[in-house]
Order: C-alpha cells, then sequence, then structure tokens
C-alpha cells in the first residue's frame, strides 16, 4: 500500500464524478464571464438580456439538465457565484441562457408572438387618407 493510504474504500456515490464540462457564458449587460458545469450534450440557443416568453428559467444552482419542465437558466451577474475571472465584479444585471426548445416536433422561434392577432376583419377600402376640409376651389378641386 502507498503511504497516505488507509487501505478504506469511499462509498459508491462519493466515487461517482459528474461528468460535465465547464462552459462560458458572456453577460450580456456587461461583457464578464460566467462558467457553468454542463453536460456534454449542449442545447443552447441564446444568452440575452431578456427571458423570452413562455420559457421556464431556474437559478444555476438548480438541477436543470435533462429536466423536461426547464428551459434556461437565468443568472445574475456577479452574484451566482459563477464568474469566471475572480477580478471581476459583475454588473449585478439578469441576463438569460435560453435552451432550444420545440413543440410537435417543430423548434420554436422566440421571436414569433405566441398567439395569432388578427387586428381587424376588413382593411380600408383605399390607402388614400382622409379627405381634408374643402378648399377654396371646392373638395375636389385643388391647384387647377
Amino acid at each position: 500500500m502507498s503511504p497516505g493510504v488507509t487501505g478504506q474504500s469511499k462509498p459508491v456515490d462519493a466515487q461517482r464524478v459528474s461528468m460535465g464540462y465547464p462552459v462560458t457564458y458572456y453577460c450580456p449587460h456587461c461583457e464578464a464571464l460566467v462558467e457553468l458545469q454542463r453536460e456534454g450534450y449542449l442545447a443552447d440557443k441564446a444568452v440575452t438580456p431578456f427571458p423570452f416568453e413562455g420559457w421556464a428559467y431556474v437559478s444555476p444552482d438548480e438541477p436543470f439538465e435533462d429536466r423536461e419542465d426547464v428551459d434556461g437558466v437565468a443568472f445574475t451577474c456577479g452574484e451566482d457565484g459563477l464568474l469566471k475571472d475572480e477580478e471581476s465584479e459583475g454588473c449585478g444585471e439578469s441576463f438569460y441562457l435560453s435552451f432550444v426548445k420545440f413543440e410537435d416536433g417543430e423548434e420554436l422561434d422566440p421571436r414569433k408572438p405566441s398567439e395569432r392577432v388578427e387586428i381587424a376583419d376588413e382593411g380600408p377600402q383605399s390607402t388614400r387618407g382622409p379627405s381634408g376640409p374643402s378648399g377654396p376651389s371646392g373638395p375636389s378641386g385643388g391647384f387647377w
């Protein structure tokens, strides 16, 4: 046996090593780097200063990989303890890592509205603006 080794084995759970990789993301407000341990498969859509409508976010310390009910991670720059550069303080602003999201086998586009809105049943009959007050030559007059 090597010096310093007692011969006692660790419990099985303590022997498991997390198979993750450090992945860095820029804060869109101040460009500070945050580092997050991720699994090998990444389905990242975007990092934005605002959440996507209809996406569900969790904090970085909550489980998020392989969860159907989580669509992204919500960061608070400098307050999550994830800054890569220890000299950086971060800006304290929120930003969002959004994952690719599917519905009925189609990738959802977060830029599209979640519901269709119809403005009016019928449009105007003419693109000409409203008639103004009658001038010196009458309503159908003009310069001639």
